[in-house]
């Protein structure tokens, strides 16, 4: 009776361990499909700010992938505008030897070894970037129809709105944890 338990207790501690394996290599498996999407994913974005976000309607974030294509999103766009639109993009699109001498100045500025021309070299990238984004989107806006231009300003009149209302009540928020902190402190130790 004694080695039958035993062994029912050892055959439920392999099952067990089994399962926990099997789990754990899926587990492993999907980890290391995710982390070689990102890879991927971050390998074909180049250097922008936004950080991390939802993918536009065009599928790229920022001005260096979907060339400031925010403000579109949710506007209905016939399928003459739309090709109007990409052939801008792809007018527009980053040059790729740009795109290498960006990545070898950042990575002499985290190295800590940008010299004085590299940073130079950056602001002047910046500044036709910024130049080449503000005709882009112009040219995009002529394409749009005056309703479509009415949809996108009230959009942002609301974004604006939805801003500042968030920020009051920062504000508040801080003012209260001021006076919270104040008043813990001002209060008697026994």
């Amino acid at each position: 009776m004694l080695s039958k338990n035993k062994f029912f207790t050892f055959a439920a501690a392999a099952l067990l361990a089994g399962s926990f394996t099997v789990a754990a290599s899926a587990q492993t498996t999907t980890d290391g499909e995710k982390s070689a999407k990102r890879a991927e994913k971050k390998a074909g974005q180049g250097f922008h700010r936004g950080g991390k976000g939802k993918r536009g309607k065009f599928g790229h974030r920022g001005f260096r992938g979907g060339k400031g294509m925010g403000h579109l999103r949710g506007i209905e766009l016939t399928d003459a505008q739309k090709e109007q639109i990409k052939a801008l993009r792809q007018a527009y699109g980053q040059d790729q030897s740009i795109r290498e001498e960006m990545k070898t100045i950042m990575q002499a500025r985290r190295a800590g070894t940008i010299t004085e021309d590299q940073k130079q070299r950056v602001q002047a990238i910046h500044d036709q970037q910024r130049v080449q984004m503000e005709t882009f989107k112009a040219q995009v806006d002529a394409i749009l129809t005056p309703e479509q231009k009415q949809q996108i300003e009230t959009r942002n009149q609301q974004m604006k709105e939805r801003m500042e209302k968030r920020q009051e009540l920062m504000k508040q928020r801080r003012e209260q944890m001021k006076q919270r902190k104040e008043a813990g402190e001002a209060k008697p130790a026994n």
